[in-house]
């Protein structure tokens, strides 16, 4: 069993940085794709990062590229989102997710390929 804490998030004005941490206990990370989702009050939940497993491929919702970076550090099982020229528009409480598979498998934005999630930590973003 794998628990997935997230931390970083807050208030931010727009134009600002966060970045926020999704440590893992009880199963180490290394060998799983990881991901970023985040869920807007009344929206479905969507995809914003991946990374695979050694942290030599990634991939971005469209609307964040060129802003966020996702990157990880197997050994402290930590998986890492900086974000920086936030907009208003970013804001929402912000998940990780363990995927079921690798990289090349699937397709890393479907939320029903992640098996476990944290309980997500807030973004807000003031305009």
């Amino acid at each position: 069993q794998v628990q997935l804490a997230e931390s970083g998030g807050g208030l931010v004005q727009a134009g600002g940085s966060l970045r926020l941490s999704c440590a893992a206990s009880g199963r180490t990370l290394s060998s799983y794709v990881m991901g970023w989702f985040r869920q807007a009050p009344g929206k479905e939940r969507e995809f914003v990062a991946a990374i695979s497993r050694n942290g030599d491929s990634t991939r971005y919702e469209d609307s964040v590229k060129g802003r966020f970076t996702i990157s990880r550090d197997n050994a402290k099982n930590t998986v890492y989102l900086q974000m920086n020229s936030l907009k208003a528009e970013d804001t929402a409480v912000y998940l990780c997710a363990r995927r079921r598979t690798g990289w090349a498998e699937g397709d890393v934005k479907q939320t029903s390929e992640y098996g476990y999630w944290g309980q997500g930590t807030q973004v807000t973003v003031s305009s």
